[in-house]
């Protein structure tokens, strides 16, 4: 299991060359991920989201690379002999009819427009990416370690209040028939009092009690309940994502727990569906962490 939110850093540095990659991330329903890295240095965008997606399934992940590589790794300078001679023979030619102090000199050539340039060379995208991908999985391997770390806490946060609830679930299908049968003794006392005066079929009063008092029975949600729990359980024993599936069964089991507590005619039954309803409010926070 593994939370949804991380970090992780990872550094490649080699004959002038260094590379920052840093990996963050935060909750989300999906998986979203935005690369941030120098313009020029765009084709690196599609395969580091590609390495994200291999190791994260959902949330919103960032990854930001600093790249510093040596110019003379990117640009060559160049110097036009030919132009240089041009210039050389034409003002030397001046220089007849000028009669001036010849002092041209290679810096002097050098100086003039166009003969002396830098050119950018063309970028080795394979060999840059090859070391990006050394930082870039440095950092993936920590940010992944540190979701896995906070992913266990939250397994164990959650499953404590998992076995919170399932003991308040035992006590209440302890009492659940007490609590039936007492709801069915008074309603039966109540009719016979508001129809004392009248001729009735006793059995037809014993039916009708018995008819209502299965309207405050609990036994089905209870079991549906107890199966949720129990299905939670499992579930962060998984080894793939399963946030979204924890959801909706904590959604299932407040669904249930409301019904019960609306059913229930006993105070202590009353107390403890307000007990579980706080435990799973906390769990379903919690989950929200959850990849």
């Amino acid at each position: 299991m593994k939370s949804m939110t991380g970090f992780g850093r990872g550094q490649f540095t080699a004959d002038g060359i260094d590379i920052l990659a840093e990996v963050r991330s935060v909750n989300h329903r999906f998986l979203e991920c935005t690369v941030r890295l120098p313009r020029a240095y765009s084709f690196l965008e599609e395969p580091i989201k590609k390495a994200v997606q291999q190791v994260a399934a959902r949330g919103k992940v960032e990854v930001n690379l600093t790249m510093q590589l040596p110019e003379s790794a990117t640009n060559t300078v160049a110097v036009n002999v030919e132009l240089a001679n041009a210039y050389c023979q034409a003002l030397q030619a001046a220089n007849e009819t000028l009669q001036l102090q010849d002092d041209l000199t290679l810096s002097t050539l050098l100086r003039l427009p166009d003969v002396c340039t830098v050119q950018k060379q063309p970028m080795q995208e394979e060999e840059i990416w090859s070391d990006t991908k050394i930082a870039l999985e440095q950092a993936l391997q920590r940010f992944v370690a540190m979701r896995e770390t906070e992913g266990e806490k939250l397994r164990q946060d959650v499953l404590s209040r998992l076995q919170t609830i399932t003991q308040h679930l035992t006590v209440v299908e302890a009492e659940a028939p007490t609590m039936q049968q007492n709801y069915y003794d008074r309603l039966y006392q109540k009719l016979q009092t508001l129809l004392e005066d009248q001729s009735i079929d006793a059995q037809r009063l014993v039916t009708e009690a018995a008819v209502f008092s299965e309207k405050v029975a609990i036994d089905e949600e209870t079991v549906r309940l107890r199966s949720h729990l129990q299905q939670c359980a499992d579930l962060l024993e998984a080894k793939e994502p399963v946030g979204r599936k924890l959801d909706f069964l904590v959604q299932e089991m407040n669904r249930e727990v409301n019904t019960i507590g609306s059913k229930a005619q006993n105070l202590s039954i009353t107390q403890l569906v307000v007990e579980m309803k706080s435990e799973i409010e906390k769990i379903r926070e919690q989950i929200q962490n959850i990849e």
